[in-house]
């Protein structure tokens, strides 16, 4: 496992993180480090044995929580979740979305989803603003608008690499408003409705990343850099898709340059902005 205080400086987003103070720097790592673990059990094909894994990691948690944490990254995160009082749900909701994802659980309607986003996304959003010091119904509201908008970016962007993990995350109301089915998404390829039904996700999407921006411009900046730097990329990436009228067969994601871009306009709205 890559140290987890000097990891963020090789991503795109490393020169953001310079611009936060160290010990929020090092927290948002090492909780960034958990929620990519976490991904990483429930996406890898090879991985036979994810259950039991992020079963062993639910435990690590409350090992976390009353100091005996056994694994290296477990032992970071201890003094970090009493320092800025990051509650066990910030661990353990992510870790049931994970488990949902490994089983195949679908999503019959979009109220269905939203409790998926919640988990995977909306938390992860409300550990970050414990760490820069927002909490409560500011933060509720943030992070549902920012969570969702970022989520359902993924969720638009992943459906070829879902389909071939056999994952389906777009609601049965939706694919059946457009006369699509489960099999039609698995089978990979393109056509004019899935486009359809994704655009109207977009659509979704779209408007959370605008209320997102709306909270975040009555919030103090430098305490939305981690935020704003999350936005920005992903609504590029969202920006990207939809010029490609939503047609793609592999995941459409930024390229290095174009990530910085993305970092730079975040940065110069935070100071400047």
């Amino acid at each position: 496992m890559a140290d987890v205080n000097t990891s963020y400086q090789k991503s795109s987003f490393g020169p953001a993180f310079l611009f936060i103070p160290s010990s929020q720097r090092q927290a948002l790592a090492a909780y960034y480090e958990f929620c990519r673990l976490m991904d990483d059990i429930a996406d890898e094909p090879n991985n036979r044995d994810p259950l039991p894994q992020l079963e062993e990691w639910q435990q690590e948690i409350t090992r976390i929580f009353n100091g005996t944490a056994q694994t290296p990254l477990g032992q970071q995160l201890s003094p970090i979740v009493h320092e800025f009082g990051l509650s066990p749900d910030r661990f353990s909701l992510l870790i049931e979305g994970m488990r949902a994802d490994v089983e195949g659980k679908t999503y019959s309607t979009w109220e269905d989803l939203d409790g998926y986003l919640y988990r995977v996304a909306v938390i992860v959003g409300l550990a970050t603003l414990d760490i820069v010091g927002i909490k409560g119904d500011v933060a509720q509201t943030l992070a549902g608008q920012l969570g969702r908008a970022v989520q359902l970016t993924n969720i638009i962007r992943d459906v070829p690499d879902d389909a071939r993990l056999n994952r389906v995350y777009l609601p049965t109301q939706l694919l059946q408003s457009y006369g699509l089915t489960r099999q039609d998404i698995l089978s990979g390829k393109p056509s004019k409705k899935l486009a359809q039904a994704l655009a109207t996700v977009d659509e979704r999407a779209r408007l959370y990343y605008q209320q997102a921006e709306e909270t975040m411009a009555r919030l103090p900046k430098l305490k939305m850099l981690p935020c704003r730097l999350m936005g920005c990329v992903y609504a590029q990436n969202l920006a990207k898709i939809r010029k490609r009228g939503f047609w793609f067969e592999t995941p459409i994601k930024l390229t290095k340059t174009e990530k910085l871009k993305g970092v730079f306009h975040a940065l110069c709205k935070t100071m400047w902005g």
